[in-house]
């Protein structure tokens, strides 16, 4: 199972003040050092924490994968297109939302999520589709044409006994296991962390997480080479 590291949370740390630091950028030279895949960032319409100048440095300057987070806004897409991220992953977006709440609906989006795929794709451009695991999306998101799927996994994150979260763990198993059978690339992420990734870190189907702010979270504490050297060794682990 691949690491990814989301770095947004470092750009909303600077953001907080208006300034120049903490820098995103530095923050993902870091953790890819530190032995993680590839980085994540999430270029938002209204640019609330990543900059368009961070999304070109990283490409720039990454030595791994940029997995670029976007909504299928024109403006959005066409800056992708120019830039050329490894990955493009489409999710759904909200103006007044702290951070994504669910994944796409495919089904009730299938003309414009087709159409973005396409043009990603006419840039040589890696596509997956953030959806909740739910076997008609996964469906959709198959029929559409992408090449990936991320599972959303905040309802296992969030779970509140044991037995939700051992209900949750399963529907996301059976969400992978299904994707692997219609060829498609699987990924998960949302809400994942320290404590919820040891029986998580099971399900084989699953070949990539991306994680963001458990690791900026505990950087503050321990540094962020050592907090993604920490989250390594639990994946890796099993």
């Amino acid at each position: 199972m691949r690491l990814c590291i989301n770095i947004d949370h470092v750009a909303t740390l600077r953001q907080a003040r208006g300034e120049n630091e903490p820098d995103p950028v530095t923050a993902a030279m870091i953790c890819e050092l530190a032995g993680a895949d590839g980085i994540v960032c999430h270029l938002r319409e209204d640019r609330r924490h990543v900059s368009d100048r961070d999304v070109r440095l990283l490409r720039e300057m990454l030595k791994t994968k940029l997995d670029l987070e976007m909504s299928t806004n024109e403006e959005i897409v066409k800056i992708a297109c120019e830039i050329g991220p490894e990955l493009a992953t489409l999710v759904p977006e909200k103006r007044q939302e702290l951070t994504t709440e669910g994944g796409l609906d495919v089904i009730s989006n299938y003309k414009k999520v087709k159409e973005t795929i396409q043009e990603l794709h006419r840039h040589e451009i890696e596509v997956s589709l953030f959806i909740d695991p739910i076997p008609d999306q996964i469906q959709a998101a198959s029929d559409v044409g992408t090449d990936l799927i991320e599972i959303h996994t905040g309802d296992y994150a969030n779970a509140v006994s044991e037995e939700e979260a051992i209900e949750e763990l399963e529907r996301i198993r059976q969400a992978a296991k299904l994707g692997k059978k219609l060829n498609l690339g699987v990924n998960a992420g949302h809400g994942l962390n320290y404590s919820n990734i040891i029986p998580f870190k099971q399900i084989t189907d699953i070949d990539e997480v991306s994680i963001g702010h458990a690791i900026i979270a505990k950087a503050i504490f321990v540094g962020l080479e050592n907090a993604v050297r920490e989250m390594l060794r639990l994946i890796r682990s099993y």
